[in-house]
Order: structure tokens, then sequence, then C-alpha cells
């Protein structure tokens, strides 16, 4: 017997996707998340997590992709909806995240839903509508200065009310950490007060799982991945190896790093320094010549695959990032070293990888769309946030084990270690 969809998710990038599903599988819940809105139904899972691209796009665009996904998901018979997005609020002040949420909620029917970002296992916390990132403020992190969307503003609540139109106000931690009962009772006073959209403190695990247990009957959660292990104690799931399955790995090893943050840049020194095989590739050289750049980086990969993974990188300093986008332009970079890594990927599972680790949430997308991929199989974690999944990639004609990983997650060693895992 095909079992109900319990939960349906639309995240607004792919690792962000990723990294929801993942908390997901850990609290117990057999989890797809699929490359887009399917095509097929999707049976014999608990939640499924579509992932969309749309973080970054135009704030009318993000909301037709995300109402097709919920009219899809809606359609499977899903009883809770959750909109994923990133633990550092990537946003600007027209959006996407405010538009997205209040189209979401008026698809619905409802009036009111919570918003919180916080993730406290990989370092990002809430408190009185301030978001951390480690031990400071957003707006002091290296978010302040992300190339498509710089965070210089730590208050939440005021972010927020930037790009809504309905009332935004704050379920701070006071109330949180008096429990589930406690929070339903704040909400229900900002509902009567006219708030539509409100933040909410989370400083441990103690307080997403309590904001989980409030959250059972709402129709809308908006959140980062964090809130995801307060969801399936709601339907008396609980931890099990079984969430977590993939098949055994085969084929040789590889990762392609897009992402410029400053923990990817430290994963990449990392590499280096023990020696790993890697390629860095040249935005400028890239806008000269595509082709032969990607032809000559899979010449190169061709050789040293045999001997262990291969990384190949175009991750910089912020310095070099913005000298690039000063003679390219910021959308002409971008687009150029997606491209191009993307193919470098799909040329990579042609030449045998299987065990493929990509760095950065646009670098992702392009990845997976280059390969095919339209579901995959969500397994182990790696590190907070990251798990490896399984995926059939149709464009190579292969099975291969992914791990997306955003830009800002994972420790210094995440490359190694990540094989290492899978060995």
């Amino acid at each position: 017997m095909t079992r109900s969809l319990l939960l349906g998710c639309i995240a607004d990038d792919f690792t962000g996707a990723t990294d929801l599903a993942n908390n997901l599988v850990r609290a117990g819940m057999q989890v797809v998340q699929t490359i887009g809105v399917p095509r097929a139904p999707v049976s014999d899972v608990d939640a499924v997590v579509v992932a969309l691209k749309s973080r970054t796009i135009p704030a009318a665009e993000a909301v037709a992709q995300s109402l097709a996904a919920l009219r899809w998901l809606k359609a499977q018979g899903c009883g809770q909806f959750y909109f994923k997005v990133c633990s550092t609020f990537d946003s600007t002040p027209q959006g996407n995240i405010g538009p997205v949420a209040e189209a979401l909620l008026e698809a619905l029917g409802a009036d009111f839903c919570c918003v919180t970002p916080a993730f406290p296992e990989n370092a990002r916390t809430v408190y009185k509508g301030h978001l951390f990132v480690g031990d400071v403020l957003l707006s002091e992190s290296g978010m302040r200065q992300h190339p498509l969307t710089p965070m210089t503003d730590a208050n939440l609540v005021r972010v927020m009310q930037a790009q809504s139109r309905g009332r935004v106000g704050l379920v701070d931690h006071a109330v949180v950490r008096g429990g589930p009962e406690r929070i339903r009772a704040r909400i229900a006073q900002l509902r009567s007060e006219g708030v539509r959209l409100a933040i909410v403190d989370a400083v441990a695990d103690a307080d997403l799982l309590a904001l989980g247990a409030a959250l059972r009957d709402a129709p809308l959660v908006v959140a980062g991945s964090g809130v995801a292990i307060g969801l399936p104690q709601n339907h008396g799931l609980a931890p099990r190896p079984e969430a977590a399955a993939l098949p055994e790995p085969t084929g040789l090893r590889a990762i392609v790093s897009g992402s410029c943050s400053v923990a990817t840049q430290g994963q990449v020194a990392d590499f280096l320094a023990c020696g790993g095989a890697a390629r860095a590739i040249d935005p400028l050289q890239l806008a000269d010549d595509r082709e032969g750049l990607v032809a000559a980086t899979l010449e190169w990969a061709a050789g040293e695959l045999k001997e262990g993974p291969v990384l190949v990188y175009s991750t910089a300093d912020p310095g070099s990032v913005r000298a690039v986008q000063q003679r390219l332009g910021v959308q002409q970079a971008g687009a150029l070293v997606e491209d191009a890594l993307a193919a470098i990927a799909k040329g990579l599972v042609q030449r045998g990888v299987r065990q493929l680790v990509v760095a950065g949430g646009e670098t992702s997308g392009a990845v997976v769309q280059a390969l095919g991929v339209e579901q995959m199989r969500i397994g182990r974690q790696i590190d907070p946030g990251v798990p490896w999944c399984h995926a059939a990639a149709p464009a190579c004609d292969a099975q291969l084990h992914l791990a997306l990983k955003s830009g800002n997650f994972g420790s210094a060693d995440f490359f190694r270690k990540s094989f290492a895992m899978l060995a």
C-alpha cells in the first residue's frame, strides 16, 4: 500500500534542499529530493523536497516557480508544507523570502506562519530576532560580502519586514524556552494583532524540537533546515538506520567547487595542502576560450583520476571575485563559471566518476541539470547539512553518489572526509 506524503517541501536552492532532506532523514523520515517540479508522482516515502533555483532570480519568477511546486505537492496529498530558505537568510530588500512566503500562505488559504533560519548544530542561531553565524552577527560575518545577496543587517524582523506586505513579529527565546504550549499561545496572540509572519528565536536543538511540536498543525513552515529535526516526531517517527540506506559506492572520485565562501576556501586549501590533485579554473580564460579550457581540464583529470580524487575549482577570495565581476559583469561571470563547471562535471562522470562532491548552491544546480538528475535518494550525513545522495544521471547513462555542499557548510577537511565516509 502506498503511504501518504506527510510533508511537502519547496527549497530555494539545490544544496539547501539537500540540507533539509538530510535533517528529515536523520529524524527518521524516508525522503526523495527532486530537481525541479517532478513530472510524475513519487511514492513510498514520507517527504518530498522539491529543489528550485529561485533564491536570486526576480521575485515574480521565484513566486511562480514556488507556486508550481506547491500545486504538485498538494496534488500528492501532502499534509504540511515547508518553504526552505538559507540558514544565513540570503535575500535582498525585494525578496525572495517574503514574497514567496506570502504567496504560499495565500495559496494555502492561511494567514500566518513562523520563520526561522536557526540551525544551532551548524552554528546558526537566532536571539531576540538577530541571526548569529558562529559567535558573530550575520552582518559581521563573511555574508556581508556575498556577491549576490550581501547581508548587512542581522535583525531578521527588519529584514523580513522590508520584503513583506504583511506585518512581521517575533517569538522570542523566553517564549520558546517555555515549550510548545507557550509558543502556540504567542502565535495566537500575534495572529490576533494582525501579524502575518513571525521570526522565531532558537539557540539550541531543544528550541527547534519545541518549535516543531508547536507547529504540528501549521499549514506552512518557513525556515532553514533546522526546524526539520522537530517535525517527524509529530508523526511518531524517530531516527532509524534504514531511512538513510543507499547502494554501495563504485567508480572514480572527483570534486567540483564553484563556491567562494570562506568555508569552501578553507576546504580547497586543505585539499591542496594534503597534496591532492587539483586544477583551478580562471574565469577570464573561460571568457576567451571556454571549450578549450573545459577540454584541457578533462584531459588533465583523465591522467589523475586513477590515483585518487581530483579537484576542479573556481573558488577564490572576495577581491579576486570582484575583479572578475568588474571585467565581465556579475551575472555573466557567474553564469560562465557555472556552465563550465557543469560541463566539466558531466565530462568527469562520462570518464567513470561515480562519487562526486559539488560545492556551492548555484554550481550544484548547474551540475545536476547537466547530468539530467531528476531525483535523489538521501543517505548518511557527512557534516551537518550535507549528506551523501544516490541518483541516476541519464545524460551520462550512469548511477552515482552525489554530495551537494552549500558553500558555507562543512569542516576544513570536508573533501577528504566525504570520500573516507563513503568508503
